[in-house]
C-alpha cells in the first residue's frame, strides 16, 4: 500500500494487489497514510502455496479490474 499511495501522490495510477486474507490490513494502511481511495484489488487466498499455473488463474481473474482500477 505504501508504493501505492507514493505513486499516486506523485500523479501515477497505481494499484496494490494483495491476497484478498488483507483486506482489512489494506484499508488500515490506506487510512493510516491518509489515502482513503488508495485502489486495491484482491486475489484468492492463498498464494502462498500457488502454483505457477493457479497464480496465472488469479491473475486472469482479476486482470479486468486491475485495468478498470487504473483508467477510472
Amino acid at each position: 500500500m505504501h508504493d501505492t499511495v507514493w505513486f499516486e501522490i506523485q500523479g501515477v495510477p497505481s494499484v496494490s494487489i494483495a491476497s484478498s486474507e488483507f483486506r482489512d490490513a489494506a484499508a488500515t494502511q490506506a487510512k493510516a497514510l491518509g489515502m482513503l481511495d488508495a485502489r486495491c484489488v484482491f486475489v484468492e487466498h492463498p498464494i502462498q502455496d500457488a502454483t505457477d499455473d493457479e497464480m496465472r488463474a488469479k491473475a486472469d481473474a482479476v486482470i479486468d479490474e486491475v485495468v478498470r482500477a487504473l483508467t477510472a
